[in-house]
């Protein structure tokens, strides 16, 4: 889809999908501690769904802690935690003011019984909402979501549910914890990283890739139109020639 910012015919990406890095040392350069720079993060997820509903992208999913993320220190994972119970609860109305549907990805087992009743209760309350689609990785792991998906084929297979004819990449994708959604067409990363961090490599093979050096608690429009331009200069050809 095309679209004119600022005078610029733009190419929207369909999917966006964020690395949301940086909390932490935008935290530490302003002489605060790393839990400060979450909680301002948690703003900016905010601020990131009501821009891309703005301009037209559909879906939106982003990493916002990682099952390697449980071994930072226990403040900074409590703070974390405690951040998600707020987001979760806060969430709700707001999501539904916007007519936007929340979906949690990740290993629920392992997560506290209060965050995993909260996401249930975010997911049901925002169901029926069909405007910007919002997935939110929480405990996980692309390595740990394949093997969670092979364990589920081959136990389907041996209750004969499925041959193995029936496998095929259509039906992994069917098995993954983003089989409601389409494959990003973007993938962000912030704070100058140059790595996936083992977020959603099934899902972005024929992804283009976005690094910038802006922090995460910094990413705001402009920064969400630079990646944009960016896509719009790619010539994705999924393999093929043109």
């Amino acid at each position: 889809m095309e679209k004119t910012i600022n005078g610029e015919v733009l190419n929207i990406p369909e999917h966006v999908a964020v690395i949301m890095d940086g909390n932490g040392r935008w935290a530490k350069k302003r002489l605060m501690p790393r839990t400060y720079g979450h909680s301002v993060g948690a703003k900016a997820i905010e601020a990131a769904c009501e821009n891309c509903d703005e301009i037209g992208i559909k879906y939106l999913t982003v990493y916002a802690f990682s099952t390697e993320n449980w071994k930072r220190s226990v403040e900074e994972v409590s703070t974390i935690m405690n951040i998600f119970r707020k987001y979760l609860v806060d969430s709700i109305e707001r999501s539904n003011r916007n007519n936007m549907r929340v979906r949690i990805i990740g290993k629920r087992e392992g997560l506290p019984e209060d965050i995993v009743k909260k996401i249930e209760d975010l997911e049901k309350a925002t169901a029926g909402n069909t405007g910007l689609q919002f997935t939110v990785a929480i405990n996980y792991g692309g390595r740990d979501e394949l093997v969670r998906a092979a364990k589920n084929i081959a136990k389907d297979y041996k209750d004969g549910i499925i041959t193995e004819a029936d496998i095929t990449e259509d039906l992994m994708s069917r098995y993954l914890d983003t089989r409601e959604i389409t494959d990003p067409d973007l993938l962000i990363r912030t704070s100058g990283e140059l790595r996936t961090s083992n977020f959603l490599p099934w899902q972005i093979a024929y992804s283009e890739f976005y690094f910038t050096d802006c922090m995460w608690p910094d990413f705001d429009m402009n920064e969400l139109v630079k990646a944009v331009r960016y896509y719009t200069g790619r010539d994705r050809r999924y393999g093929g020639v043109k």
